[in-house]
C-alpha cells in the first residue's frame, strides 16, 4: 500500500514542477495586468500617444527595497509594432531590465512602483535594439503627459524619443527616468523561448511566436491600439 502512495506522491510532485510557472512567465503576466490597469485609468496615458507609439516597455512592481540589496532596477518586457513600417500587429514580448539612475529612488518612495515607457519614433525603436543604452544620454526622454488626449503636452514631451510613466498605490504620473540604463535580459529571453535569441529577432525578426504567458499583453495592445497612427 505504501509503494503506490509513494509513487503517486512522486507523480504529483513532478506534475507540479512541470506546470509551475517560471519567474519569467509570471513577469509577462504581470506586465499584462499592469498595462490593463493603467490603460483603464481615466486620466492615464493619452490614447493618441499610445496610438503613435512604436514600442511599449512595461516594468511591473519595482520596489525601492531592492536598492538595498543591490538590484537597483526593475525587470519587465518590451513589445513593438511589427512590419517594415512598424504598422503591423504587436510583436512577441522581449525581456528587458532597467537600472535606475541616481534621482529615481526619491521618486519611487517606499512602495512598489510600476513603470511604462512609450517609444515614440523609429529612432527610439532602434535604440531599444541595442544591447544597452541610457535614457537621456543615448535617447531623449521625458515624463509623459497624462489625460484623455495629449493636448497639454509640452514641446519637450512631444519631441522626446521616449515618454515615461509611473504608478504607485494608484497614483499615476509622468516620471523622469533620465540617466537610467535599459538593456536586454538575454537569460530571461532564453528561458521564455527555449533558445538564445536577440531582442531584435523577437521584436522585428519573426524568430519566435507569442507564448501563452505573453499572449495577454500582446492581445491587449492589439485590441487597445491596433493601428499605428504616427506620421513618423
Amino acid at each position: 500500500m505504501r509503494r503506490p502512495i509513494a509513487l503517486l506522491s512522486v507523480i504529483l510532485i513532478l506534475a507540479t514542477i512541470v506546470y509551475a510557472k517560471s519567474k519569467e512567465e509570471e513577469r509577462l503576466e504581470n506586465c499584462a495586468t499592469v498595462m490593463t490597469e493603467i490603460l483603464n485609468i481615466p486620466d492615464g496615458i493619452p490614447q493618441d500617444l499610445l496610438d503613435k507609439a512604436e514600442c511599449v516597455v512595461i516594468l511591473p512592481s519595482v520596489k525601492k527595497g531592492a536598492f538595498i540589496v543591490g538590484v537597483r532596477g526593475g525587470r519587465g518586457a518590451a513589445v513593438c509594432r511589427t512590419g517594415e513600417k512598424m504598422d503591423g500587429p504587436w510583436s512577441p514580448p522581449a525581456m528587458y531590465e532597467l537600472t535606475f539612475g541616481p534621482s529615481v529612488g526619491f521618486q519611487i518612495g517606499g512602495e512598489a512602483t510600476d513603470f511604462v515607457l512609450l517609444i515614440m519614433n523609429p529612432s527610439g525603436g532602434k535604440k531599444l535594439l541595442q544591447s544597452k543604452f541610457t535614457l537621456g544620454a543615448d535617447a531623449s526622454v521625458a515624463g509623459g503627459p497624462k489625460g484623455r488626449t495629449a493636448e497639454a503636452a509640452t514641446d519637450a514631451q512631444m519631441h522626446a524619443e521616449i515618454l515615461t510613466y509611473s504608478r504607485t498605490r494608484g497614483a499615476f504620473a509622468g516620471v523622469s527616468l533620465e540617466g537610467s540604463p535599459l538593456h536586454q535580459d538575454a537569460e530571461a529571453n532564453k528561458k521564455i523561448y527555449g533558445k538564445a535569441v536577440e531582442a531584435k529577432d523577437i521584436l522585428f525578426g519573426g524568430a519566435v511566436t507569442v507564448t501563452p504567458a505573453g499572449k495577454g499583453l500582446v492581445d491587449l495592445l492589439n485590441t487597445k491600439s491596433p493601428t499605428n497612427k504616427s506620421d513618423k
